[in-house]
């Protein structure tokens, strides 16, 4: 048996983009080919779709993950990778997209109507597409982004004309299968419509559809009986009409206070979509004057109501008497509310840029770590999201960036102090003012940054320094050393073996030597004035 649901919460993963591919292009009697390598694909979105076919949120009922196509990762001879596949959710007309905080997203109305609700990350850029003067062969490229993953709720909000409401067995689902060709469930019990029922009434020309939700009790707004979840199916509703039993055999119950008590509950609810439901006009049927007492009851209230401003029909959805004024009443209700709104048109794909943010990043003193410092902003998160860590080239590329965009001079104003802890995104690293970014440097290997190396060669200066310090002698000219005369020292102290911590590699008193003349002959050359 088909079930009617008429909320669910997916879960929505978008396609990750494919990876940019690093490739130089290798050809017989072409030397210099240059890089070739290509992009990657984008990732598929997530789509919502309003389809005229599908009445229910049943299927995400039983089927709350889905998730969209990756992107291929581009290739040599500058092949791009292929988008990955998108993947379309078909839902009712009148859905309703919440995000996790209740907020609303998108109001499905409109058969056709298209919401991207994950959007799918976009591919990374390979080699081919990163040259530039400077870098004419570029040894990396850009990891692809991954998708976005969003939890959403979908709310059905039915799109009937006609709202039925009242208590428990006054007749709703009765007089929806008398006036349609629905066949709701009806029983002699309290609460037998456990969910909303849908019917499409002709009268005359006009045809129109009507809503029966489950029964209303005092204190609904409270959560008593089914509470007021339901009410959501009669907010696009153009009329709302009061079913009224006038049969019921429960002490201090009629007609009079059962509008009221209804009233009141309904000036709890606050529809998320429309005005108030207090602007709706109202009509009020007073059902089951099929039985004598009810007869009664109703002609002796019918007179109130009307003064109170009601249109009252008294019917008995047993004998279908008063069926006929009711149906025309509603049709001309209906048509005058459809007349009174602005003509429908086709739905137009509107595309809304995004604001251009000025600061385009933002740098605040990190409140967990002593001395760091926060990086966000939508670029900076993207680029770390590209990076290839495990390539030097790769992280060179990211620091020229942020250059560029000017987190660097940010850090500085800040009073960033050289090893600072910088986050930006999921990464930490150390911030190195003395890293040179945004310049043109001379490239070296395919792959490596000139500027992330750390040499361990000695320079002649402190090789001519250690070389003195070993013999006992004063260091000569100790501001052309590089390194703490100190610092030095430390490194000729010896070890618990013996042997000092500079003499690993067995350097000699011969190959000290040796060196003399070489390194006097560059330290000479460091004394010359420029």
């Amino acid at each position: 048996m088909a079930r009617f649901v008429d909320r669910a919460v997916l879960h929505l993963q978008a396609g990750d983009g494919g990876h940019g591919c690093s490739s130089v292009h290798r050809e017989k009697f072409r030397p210099l080919g240059g890089p070739d390598g290509g992009n990657g694909g984008n990732g598929g979105d997530v789509t919502l779709v309003v389809d005229a076919n599908v009445h229910t949120l049943l299927d995400f009922h039983f089927h709350p993950h889905a998730k969209a196509g990756n992107g291929k990762g581009g290739s040599g001879d500058n092949r791009e990778g292929a988008n990955g596949a998108g993947l379309e959710l078909l839902v009712p007309e009148g859905t309703v997209v919440l995000d996790q905080h209740g907020n609303m997203l998108a109001d499905l109305v409109g058969v056709g109507t298209r919401f991207i609700a994950a959007k799918g990350g976009r591919g990374g850029l390979g080699n081919a597409a990163l040259a530039s003067r400077a870098r004419k062969a570029p040894g990396f490229a850009l990891l692809g982004e991954p998708g976005d993953v969003a939890d959403i709720t979908l709310e059905l909000k039915s799109m009937a004309d006609v709202g039925l409401v009242g208590f428990p067995s006054a007749g709703k689902s009765s007089l929806v299968s008398v006036l349609s060709a629905a066949r709701p469930k009806i029983a002699d019990y309290p609460f037998t419509t456990l969910e909303p029922n849908l019917g499409v009434v002709t009268a005359g020309a006009e045809i129109f559809t009507i809503a029966d939700v489950p029964g209303l009790i005092p204190g609904a707004s409270q959560g008593k009986g089914l509470g007021l979840e339901f009410l959501r199916h009669i907010e696009r509703c153009s009329v709302l009409v009061h079913v009224v039993d006038c049969a019921t055999f429960e002490s201090g119950r009629d007609p009079v206070s059962d509008i009221e008590a209804l009233e009141a509950e309904l000036a709890q609810y606050t529809p998320s979509l429309s005005d108030d439901l207090a602007e709706r006009p109202r009509l009020v049927v007073l059902n089951k004057i099929d039985v004598p007492d009810a007869r009664e009851l109703a002609e002796f209230v019918q007179a109130d109501l009307e003064a109170a401003g009601y249109r009252v029909f008294p019917i008995s959805t047993a004998t279908h008497e008063g069926l006929n004024a009711l149906k025309y009443a509603m049709a001309e209700v209906v048509a005058t509310d459809r007349s009174s709104r602005p003509a429908k048109v086709a739905q137009r794909i509107i595309v809304r840029p995004s604001a251009f943010d000025e600061e385009q990043f933002r740098v605040v003193e990190d409140p967990d770590v002593d001395g760091g410092f926060i990086v966000s902003g939508v670029r900076p998160e993207r680029w770390i999201l590209q990076t290839d860590f495990n390539n030097d080239e790769a992280v060179g590329y990211l620091a020229d960036r942020l250059a560029r965009l000017g987190v660097e001079d940010k850090l500085s104003k800040l009073g960033a102090q050289p090893g600072a802890p910088v986050q930006i995104g999921n990464i930490s690293f150390d911030w190195e003012p003395t890293t040179l970014a945004g310049v043109n440097l001379e490239p070296i290997e395919r792959g490596s940054d000139r500027r992330l190396d750390q040499p361990e060669r000695v320079g002649a200066a402190d090789r001519k320094a250690l070389h003195r310090l070993r013999r006992g002698l004063e260091v000569e000219n100790p501001e052309l050393v590089d390194t703490d005369i100190e610092v030095l020292r430390a490194r000729l102290a010896p070890r618990d073996g013996g042997q000092a911590a500079w003499d690993d590699e067995g350097w000699s008193d011969t190959k000290w030597d040796a060196l003399d003349e070489r390194d006097a002959d560059e330290v000479r050359e460091q004394e010359q004035p420029r």
